[in-house]
């Protein structure tokens, strides 16, 4: 599985945007956590408004196979959350880099900790 170079993840398989003008980031879980989660059948996501911590449980995603929870990759304050995914959480099994993100952030801190692509892969291999 191929990871987009242009994004940074967290050791929780949540991935992170580069934040645009506004310090807005885009904010979602791996394919490696997709495909180990199974079946995505419901999301609870941050509301707009809402403040996030980095490392910290900001939502759940409930498979087929157990729930987990979502963990924030940055703190912030919480801007969107994708409507798209709450109405079909399959998105975040088919699309988890592209319609299947979960909620933006303006970011606030704690994007130091990420990891590269590459970084990501050899931590998901070993």
């Amino acid at each position: 599985m191929s990871n987009p170079q242009q994004l940074r993840f967290s050791k929780e398989h949540e991935w992170v945007s580069e934040a645009d003008a506004d310090g807005v980031a885009t904010v979602g879980i791996t394919e490696y956590a997709a495909n180990a989660l199974g079946d995505v059948v419901y999301a609870q996501l941050p509301a707009v408004g809402d403040t996030v911590t980095a490392g910290e449980s900001c939502g759940e995603l409930e498979s087929t196979k157990s729930v987990s929870d979502l963990f924030a990759p940055v703190s912030g304050e919480v801007v969107e959350a994708n409507q798209d995914v709450v109405d079909d959480p399959a998105l975040v099994n088919t699309a988890p880099f592209e319609g299947g993100w979960l909620f933006k952030v303006k970011i606030t801190g704690g994007a130091e900790d990420l990891m590269s692509a590459d970084e990501y892969s050899s931590f998901t291999a070993g």
